[in-house]
């Protein structure tokens, strides 16, 4: 029921605090200039960032969802991850070093 998001402009709309109220859903800010605060998601934020959405035109509605879900696809199965020890989050759902087919 809780959404830990940072100060960026992605995060301050109106837009997305009337969504999030409609829904019940809470936006927890973190302290501005305290990254730390929430270190994973700002990994996470950046790399999604840098791989995706600063790689990709979209089109459209649908072809953003398309471009995101391949990419979402291939960070979860396919692309190793050093705080796992450079192996695919799939892989610890399986209980191997082996990513799994998308």
């Amino acid at each position: 029921k809780t959404i830990r998001v940072d100060q960026g402009s992605e995060f301050i709309s109106r837009d997305l605090d009337l969504w999030a109220y409609q829904r019940g859903v809470e936006l927890d800010f973190s302290r501005p200039g305290k990254p730390t605060d929430n270190a994973f998601i700002e990994s996470f934020n950046g790399k999604f960032r840098a791989e995706c959405l600063n790689t990709h035109w979209f089109l459209s509605l649908d072809d953003a969802r398309s471009k995101m879900e391949e990419w979402r696809k291939d960070y979860n199965t396919v692309r190793p991850h050093s705080a796992i020890g450079n192996k695919p989050p799939i892989s610890l759902m399986n209980g191997s070093s082996a990513a799994s087919a998308p």
